[in-house]
């Protein structure tokens, strides 16, 4: 198989399919492997009575990689659905702020912004898409939590989400499956801050490319990592710092954007990071 979601620990890259990867050791962060795997950090001791293996604390191994082709930097563990599905149901509810904040004191009380308000930009996505296309009235929000920062929300016909969670969505807002939005027509998809946390990212795209008309347009928001910006012309030097992993899996570059859409049947009408927000991509249907 040689796709790039054919793989449990990545051989390839999950952008552009490039086999020219290179990796650097790194440690699961320990929310992430307790969350998704229920391994817990354990210190070795001399009691351990072990000959070869010396004591400390062990944390959960794992690898960076970086694509010489396109500049993406992953984590070589490629979550599957279970596991996916053990780290973001209840996202961000009690029982994922409880273990977050042990591992990660204060977590709780410095996020309670994202329950509350959801993104500040919203208004400035919503410029951002109109200087493409008129405002839309069908609108799939494909990984959108509750619907809070859906784009032009409480202006829309129709206003769907999915995601994997099970919150209450705002007003207006209908949850749908995937084979439920694949049978709608949209003006507009947008994908908010989602591939830097999915394992396939071509899967995703490919699934959403699916169900597009020639009007749709995707709208997809990645954050502009500052490991990606300092080092832009020097990806090498950024595999060797990321010695952690959290939930961000997927470190993008503008070329790995472009080279991910293009694998996919997409093609970027625009990408930008002039808002501030990180990368702003709109895509059609098409190379």
């Amino acid at each position: 198989m040689n796709d790039a979601y054919a793989h449990r620990i990545a051989k390839i890259c999950v952008a552009c399919n490039s086999a020219s990867i290179r990796k650097n050791p790194a440690v699961l962060m320990p929310f992430i492997a307790e969350r998704v795997f229920g391994w817990t950090p354990v210190e070795i001791t001399q009691d351990w009575g072990l000959r070869d293996i010396k004591a400390g604390q062990a944390y959960s191994v794992c690898n960076t990689l970086t694509c010489d082709d396109c500049g993406l930097i992953f984590l070589d563990i490629r979550f599957d659905d279970t596991e996916m599905a053990a780290l973001y149901c209840g996202y961000r509810g009690d029982e994922y702020n409880a273990l977050r904040d042990k591992y990660e004191p204060g977590y709780t009380a410095n996020n309670t912004w994202r329950r509350e308000a959801g993104f500040a930009h919203i208004s400035a996505v919503e410029t951002y898409i109109k200087r493409h296309i008129s405002a839309p009235t069908r609108v799939l929000d494909w990984g959108g939590d509750t619907g809070i920062n859906t784009p032009f929300k409480g202006q829309l016909a129709t206003h769907h989400v999915f995601d994997i969670s099970s919150k209450l969505l705002v007003d207006g807002a209908t949850r749908v499956s995937a084979d439920e939005a694949a049978g709608n027509e949209y003006d507009l998809v947008t994908l908010m801050h989602v591939l830097e946390h999915v394992p396939y990212p071509q899967r995703t795209l490919k699934e959403i490319a699916a169900m597009m008309g020639k009007a749709t347009v995707l709208y997809i928001e990645l954050p502009y990592e500052e490991l990606v910006r300092i080092n832009e012309e020097s990806p090498g030097l950024a595999r060797q710092q990321k010695r952690h992993w959290h939930e961000h899996i997927n470190f993008f570059s503008r070329e790995a954007i472009v080279r991910l859409l293009k694998t996919c049947g997409l093609r970027a009408v625009d990408i930008s990071t002039e808002q501030g927000f990180g990368y702003s991509v709109l895509c059609r249907l098409g190379h």
